[in-house]
């Protein structure tokens, strides 16, 4: 199958199980396709935990979910080993961490201590478990999801932590013809257990590298870098983002050419996934009386296209 037949039978399957979200589920299939991890972010009951269970199960990867509570602890995620008097030793038993996707829900409520064991899995791609480290599998994706921050026992993500994520989206309320499907069709869960891998690991390999390839032109850099600057220069954030967040962008750009049929980057991409790159890094100014969200499309608008 060609590259974009695979990409349109991926996004239309996902599409058939969360309707009326299909710019949400390609922001989801982009982060992915570009090897980053996605933050979920939106109240109880819009469809989050669905959406990561869709995109493990349309990407054809092993994934196990985890709901973060306030008692979980990091062994709970990495695994322990323990002492086995048949083999005379210790054997490590490989906690949910060691799967291709981790569905991390409500990753907010556990605390500050847990979070970090999930960091180090996430930016290091391994986990060091009693002195040990062992490398994750290949690929290695964190789908999290969480409640807004005004839920009562949540704790907030660090700034590092959230620098991690690729992309945040959020789903919001379906319209009233999306959620009408909802109520009349047939249960999500059962929906979910149907699908079928679209993608193989090769495949899926194939277009992670299709994306490294797709061309960002020398006009297209100066356009992020100069979104990038306007970050930096206090007007609009209290602090401006890092050139790890710079690269992020191109990534997440390039990911979305690709799903648009293109091998070079235009800025309508760029625009496109810059409010789920960049806002999450991002704390308004003190007088801007909006939400770092508001504020990234408002630097969109004031910053000239190349």
């Amino acid at each position: 199958m060609h590259t974009q037949q695979k990409l349109k039978a991926l996004l239309d399957q996902l599409n058939t199980v969360i309707v009326g979200k299909s710019t949400q589920v390609q922001d989801g299939v982009a982060c992915l396709l570009a090897g980053g991890h996605l933050l979920i972010e939106d109240v109880p009951g819009v469809g989050k935990t669905t959406l990561a269970h869709a995109l493990a199960r349309t990407f054809g990867l092993q994934f196990a979910r985890v709901q973060f509570t306030a008692d979980l602890m990091p062994s709970d995620l990495t695994g322990v080993s323990v002492y086995e008097r048949g083999r005379e030793g210790f054997v490590f038993h490989p906690g949910p961490v060691f799967a291709q996707v981790l569905l991390a829900d409500e990753i907010n409520r556990a605390s500050p201590k847990t979070q970090s064991a999930l960091l180090e899995a996430m930016e290091e791609r391994q986990v060091t478990v009693e002195g040990e480290t062992r490398p994750l599998p290949a690929p290695f994706f964190v789908i999290a999801t969480q409640n807004p921050h005004d839920q009562l026992g949540t704790f907030a993500l660090p700034e590092s932590q959230l620098d991690r994520f690729l992309m945040r989206i959020s789903l919001g309320y379906p319209d009233r013809r999306a959620e009408r499907e909802l109520l009349a069709g047939r249960d999500r869960r059962d929906m979910i257990e149907g699908l079928r891998p679209v993608l193989s690991l090769a495949e899926l390999q194939e277009l992670q590298r299709a994306v490294l390839q797709v061309h960002a032109a020398e006009p297209l850099l100066d356009y992020v870098q100069d979104l990038v600057d306007a970050t930096r220069n206090g007007r609009w954030f209290v602090q401006g983002l890092s050139p790890r967040a710079a690269i992020a962008i191109v990534r997440a750009a390039k990911a979305q050419a690709l799903l648009s049929g293109r091998d070079y980057v235009a800025p309508d991409d760029v625009q496109a996934v810059l409010p789920q790159t960049a806002a999450h890094r991002l704390v308004p100014a003190h007088d801007a009386g909006r939400g770092a969200l508001e504020q990234v499309r408002a630097l969109l608008e004031a910053v000239a296209l190349p």
